[in-house]
């Protein structure tokens, strides 16, 4: 068994994997709010109006559920048994119940004395129902909703969880749509499928959603065959897919290739020394990001409603790709050590490497093999198909996604225009949430009114005869054939009479 570690196949997962260390990223869960932070001692956390450190969290499993204490320690909660029904005394209904204010004795005052001696949210929360004078007249499913309201304002109860798409396509869309350009989880997962992501696959990634649509495809192939993201302006950004905490081996197969480059290697015109202005830009690009990321690490504690505290550090414009991420603490070693000498030389070697990055992809993509293409982008997808679809191969599928229909009709009928696809489909997806209560079970009232629409194809190679001018030439000499025979039938007709 320990040799198998050396096997360059699919391996079992380590027996601490499930465990949390130093230095992971995970997802802070607290009813339905998520944040995903970065594991580090003594860093102090602020999660929905809570402030905490995330030391006791190292060594416990994925899915434990901690108490935040004073002094913001968190202790793993244990279970207790609820009271049964039975015990339970509750009213027939909740008509003669008014709501004045004054049937709860506590006052603000006496519940944060309760706070100040150190008790705990969940004795704070029953001396609010015994000191109630309606709990007992209020129905049991009144009774429950006053719990779990109680709960949710005093007991500050949270979970580590391990990050995965669904949670983290959940968490922008519930708390920074706009950085994902709205895209719904359940549209994400549409994506997947009609792109058939899988192991092994050569993809062709162009998104604008922080990174999220490139940590899922990530996630989907498992570290197994390469991605090209396509990105525009100064850099890709990758502020999502940071806080998947893809291991580097994901990474071998991971490259990026600026988009304006893109015309000149259709063209054939692409050489290594375009390239060799970009690393001055990059230079300047992640110096201000240095600059950027301090400032907002300072600023993270606080801010109380950011969505990703460690990888919200990053710039739109950042240079820097996931490798280079995880080594920001070795990178700024000899920048605070004063050795700007040995920190310029750092510098210079990793944009010596993003250079190469880059002639690799440009390499891959001349191939025109990709096994398919997705696009999430802000800007008009039809410009952006039409150019990207040459360095898909045949018979492979492309999804592009936008937030409004009508970019995608255009695309539709450009396509259609085209040639070289098949089994065109302009799809949304329709999602309503269901509430699952014993005898309450029921569609929630607040549902989403939409999650993007989707255009999905399959290319197929071209035929030249189609694109040949003397066969338009022919086509409009038959057609014109065909238009005048009836006129020559016409004109027979009343000399066969006479």
């Amino acid at each position: 068994m320990e040799d198998s570690g050396e096997q360059p196949g699919p391996q079992p997962p380590h027996p601490g994997d499930h465990r949390i260390r130093d230095g992971d990223f995970v997802v802070l869960k607290r009813e339905d709010v998520f944040k995903a932070v970065q594991v580090q001692r003594r860093k102090k956390v602020t999660f929905e109006k809570q402030w905490f450190y995330l030391d006791n969290v190292i060594g416990h499993s994925y899915g434990t559920t901690f108490e935040v204490t004073s002094g913001g320690s968190l202790q793993p909660k244990k279970k207790k048994e609820e009271p049964t029904s039975e015990t339970k005394e509750a009213g027939t209904d909740n008509r003669n119940i008014i709501d004045d204010g004054k049937s709860q004795k506590l006052t603000q005052d006496d519940i944060k004395a309760l706070k100040d001696k150190g008790i705990k949210g969940e004795e704070i929360v029953q001396q609010l129902i015994e000191n109630s004078t309606t709990f007992r007249d209020k129905t049991e499913f009144a009774q429950d909703k006053y719990i779990k309201k109680k709960k949710k304002k005093y007991e500050a109860i949270i979970t580590v969880v391990k990050p995965s798409t669904r949670i983290l396509s959940i968490m922008y869309y519930a708390r920074e749509p706009g950085k994902i350009n709205h895209m719904r989880y359940d549209t994400l997962a549409q994506m997947l499928t009609l792109g058939n992501i899988r192991a092994g696959n050569k993809m062709i990634v162009m998104e604008t959603c922080a990174g999220l649509v490139l940590g899922a495809i990530m996630e989907r192939m498992g570290g197994f065959g390469s991605i090209i993201q396509l990105y525009p302006g100064g850099g890709p950004v990758r502020a999502a897919t940071a806080c998947f905490g893809f291991p580097k081996s994901f990474l071998s197969g991971l490259y990026e290739f600026p988009l304006n480059k893109v015309d000149s290697l259709l063209n054939g015109t692409f050489s290594a020394e375009m390239l060799s202005s970009e690393p001055k830009d990059s230079a300047l690009a992640e110096e201000s990001n240095g600059t950027l990321e301090e400032e907002k690490q300072t600023s993270e504690q606080e801010n109380e409603d950011g969505v990703a505290e460690a990888p919200e550090g990053s710039h739109p414009e950042e240079q820097e790709t996931m490798e280079i991420i995880s080594q920001d603490a070795e990178l700024k070693e000899p920048k605070e050590g004063g050795s700007k000498k040995d920190y310029i030389q750092e510098k210079q070697r990793r944009q010596e490497e993003q250079r190469k990055r880059h002639l690799e992809a440009a390499a891959l993509l001349s191939e025109r093999n990709a096994d398919g293409l997705i696009v999430a982008s802000r800007f008009h997808p039809t410009p952006l198909l039409l150019s990207l679809l040459d360095f898909v191969a045949p018979s492979r599928p492309f999804v592009v996604y936008c937030q409004y229909k009508e970019p995608l009709l255009e695309c539709y009928t450009k396509l259609r225009e085209r040639g070289g696809v098949i089994n065109l489909r302009l799809s949304e997806t329709w999602l309503r949430n269901y509430q699952v209560l014993p005898d309450r079970s029921h569609p929630k009232l607040l549902m989403s009114g939409g999650g993007g629409y989707l255009l999905s194809g399959f290319t197929v190679a071209m035929d030249n005869l189609k694109a040949d001018a003397s066969l338009k030439s022919n086509s409009s000499t038959l057609e014109s054939h065909k238009t005048d025979e009836p006129a020559a039938k016409k004109r027979k007709c009343p000399e066969s009479d006479s």
